[in-house]
């Protein structure tokens, strides 16, 4: 491709195209970008090659089916991010100024968190209809690349960052429990000695993990040693293995609620357990939230552990839990 620019070369660039552009560098894909600014593959390709032409230098190669930034694309994606930060800081300035509570809400969380999150913000969309909300689900290290890119507005997470740059305020417990299939030999005895797990193998998360740190913290202030054969990259998979017998797992105790009643799974009372944590709402120190995403963290700080232990209290009965594992076998 060749490209001329003799003028200055970002003259005629837009806002339009440094947005998109923006979206494209972060996705390294033309089709997710499209998909996240609600736009076609076509329009997206058309405003980069004008961008292209604008500076007058290539922004992106591509080799084979991916792309990449070329070294002048590298240099703009850092201003161009920095521009659209800017922008948003700015909308949300002028809305704070209205009075505004709509807008748009764009929360990720670890993947432990999944199974109260989207009940939380079915209660916060009730009360804010016009906000829009965008729910990411993801792994403790790209909740942390996200929060130093600046890419959502907050996050919720079992162990926050230790720098300064970010605010991490607890607003719930998350107790870590050790688990086994409910016929396990163990299963039902009271104060089983740590030691005692020496005997077993586990199922443990991948590195990095928030879980998997705590853990192996807890276990080495202990002095004891574990089996561990298995890796898995998540609690579903931890839950569906122990409940195969594979070994045994340490979850939250927020994810086991319908495999414990069901009698799939039982919690071991093991000594100095449950571990306990907290739940963390984190965002960047020097963000200004949007009048949505105060409220929404209003709304977590002040509400989220009563609605939560509300939400657990009308969880089904034994019996009625056996009559729901009963109905979903025969179909």
């Amino acid at each position: 491709m060749e490209l001329q620019n003799t003028g200055n070369p970002m003259k005629n660039a837009t806002l339009r195209q440094l947005r998109i552009f923006e979206a494209v560098a972060r996705h390294m894909s033309y089709t997710r970008a499209a998909k996240e600014l609600y736009l076609t593959q076509p329009a997206i390709s058309m405003q980069i090659k004008q961008l292209e032409e604008n500076v007058g230098l290539p922004l992106f190669e591509q080799v084979g089916k991916r792309i990449y930034l070329t070294e002048a694309g590298h240099e703009l994606h850092h201003y161009s991010r920095h521009i659209t930060q800017q922008l948003a800081e700015a909308e949300t300035v002028l809305s704070g100024l209205k009075g505004v509570t709509r807008g748009r809400l764009n929360i990720s969380v670890v993947s432990t968190a999944k199974h109260f999150a989207p009940y939380l913000l079915a209660i916060f969309s009730k009360r804010f209809e016009g906000a829009t909300v965008s729910l990411n689900v993801t792994n403790r290290e790209t909740l942390l690349r996200q929060l130093a890119a600046n890419e959502r507005d907050m996050v919720i997470m079992g162990i926050p960052p230790k720098q300064d740059d970010f605010v991490a305020e607890p607003f719930m417990e998350n107790p870590l429990v050790v688990i086994a299939p409910y016929n396990h030999p163990l299963s039902g005895k009271h104060g089983i000695p740590l030691t005692r797990l020496q005997q077993e193998t586990f199922l443990m998360r991948e590195q990095g993990s928030g879980t998997r740190i705590a853990m192996e913290r807890h276990f080495a202030e202990q002095g004891i040693n574990l089996v561990s054969r298995m890796e898995m990259n998540s609690n579903e998979a931890i839950k569906q293995a122990v409940q195969a017998s594979l070994g045994l797992g340490i979850v939250s105790r927020h994810t086991i609620n319908l495999e414990v009643e069901v009698k799939r799974l039982a919690t071991l009372d093991v000594a100095s357990f449950p571990i306990i944590r907290h739940w963390y709402l984190v965002h960047q120190r020097d963000k200004r939230l949007s009048p949505i995403a105060q409220a929404f963290k209003d709304f977590i700080l002040d509400e989220a552990k009563g609605l939560l232990e509300s939400m657990r209290s009308t969880l089904p009965s034994d019996t009625a839990a056996k009559k729901i594992q009963s109905k979903n076998a025969r179909r």
